[in-house]
């Protein structure tokens, strides 16, 4: 059937660094074994805007990328055989796992050496419709999404996911004093999930002071202002002269590495979240450090079903205040949000259709 009797929709274009517009473009077909899906709201992700700005290598030019998503079902293709009906609404995070790895047989999905992602081996979901493949459908991330929860809400639950992964890793809780640096949306998120599991001091750092005001909403329990003072001394003064059990760099600036190092108890854990450019990749992190001070250099990255499934969970309860992280804005009006994120004067910004 057809999902609508105009063959056209409008969706995001990427045509070089920089240059992107709201187009017409044919809508796409259910995949075989797959499904389309009308997105009701696709969020603008921190590799997002660096696609924006630059390019990525696993995507080519022109794309539309966006893979934040959540949508409702309006088609599936005839050998689709999945569990998914048309008129569900669905929370789709964009990891596709091999299933055949290593990692994926022992069902550490967050840890598959082939996974392939939407909005890069496929299109992605700033558009008014999205074809879900079958390789999604068989071994990808998608969850309902409870009736009571906003869609803006339900598409967010992708980064919810991969801080939550994080945060396992580094065994965040009862009684820690947790560094986060980077008041961006992760920023905000992992101080809230670092309060949820227990942390008894939650110390946020950034150098911009219209960022930290944003993350006030989110209850740390001391902000630094790492442009004014010295981030290591004020972390270390705010914990006693003992050091942050946990620091998480949450930003893509290689000096907070180093910082993080500098700044950790003995014992503590580093999650080494904010991925680095290429060529500022090796930071110059004191070893000496790691090793006297038996620290844990902890990387993180994507997440497994449970993660998505507890993001969902945690989206519901209304435990993270998702509507102080987001700021809604039409498809069509992709432009200005863009530009609002790139400078930073929105914390998340989420698109709907």
């Amino acid at each position: 059937m057809n999902a609508t009797t105009s063959n056209q929709m409008r969706a995001l274009v990427v045509r070089a660094p920089m240059q992107y517009a709201v187009e017409s473009v044919a809508i796409p077909e259910a995949p075989a074994g797959g499904l389309l899906l009308k997105v009701l709201a696709c969020a603008l992700c921190g590799s997002d805007l660096r696609t924006l700005r630059g390019g990525h290598r696993k995507v080519t030019l022109p794309w539309t990328i966006g893979h934040e998503i959540s949508g409702v079902v309006v088609e599936t293709s005839k050998e689709y055989a999945g569990e998914w009906k048309a008129g569900e609404t669905l929370a789709i995070g964009p990891v596709v796992y091999c299933g055949a790895c290593d990692f994926c047989r022992e069902g550490r999905f967050e840890l598959c050496e082939n996974y392939r992602e939407i909005a890069q081996a496929w299109q992605g979901g700033f558009a008014e419709y999205i074809a879900i493949p079958r390789e999604a459908v068989e071994r990808g991330l998608i969850q309902r999404v409870p009736g009571s929860l906003d869609p803006a809400h339900a598409a967010v639950t992708e980064p919810i996911s991969s801080c939550l992964n994080a945060q396992e890793k580094g065994s965040v809780g009862l009684g820690d004093s947790v560094v986060i640096i980077g008041s961006g949306p992760i920023g905000c998120i992992h101080t809230r999930l670092a309060h949820l599991r227990g942390a008894k001091q939650v110390i946020i750092a950034d150098v911009s002071e219209e960022r930290l005001k944003l993350v006030e909403a989110f209850g740390p329990d001391a902000i630094i202002n790492a442009s004014k003072v010295d981030l290591v001394q004020e972390v270390r003064r705010l914990t006693g002269g003992k050091g942050a059990d946990v620091i998480i760099t949450a930003n893509p600036v290689p000096q907070t590495q180093v910082q993080a190092v500098e700044m950790a108890r003995k014992g503590g854990r580093i999650l080494l979240f904010g991925g680095l450019p290429v060529d500022q990749s090796r930071p110059g992190v004191d070893m000496n450090l790691v090793h006297y001070n038996a620290l844990h250099l902890i990387g993180t990255t994507i997440f497994a079903l449970r993660h998505h499934r507890q993001a969902l969970e945690l989206a519901a309860s209304g435990k993270i205040p998702l509507e102080k992280l987001i700021t809604r804005f039409p498809l069509e009006d992709f432009n200005r949000g863009a530009e609002m994120a790139l400078a930073g004067k929105v914390i998340k910004a989420v698109f709907l259709t």
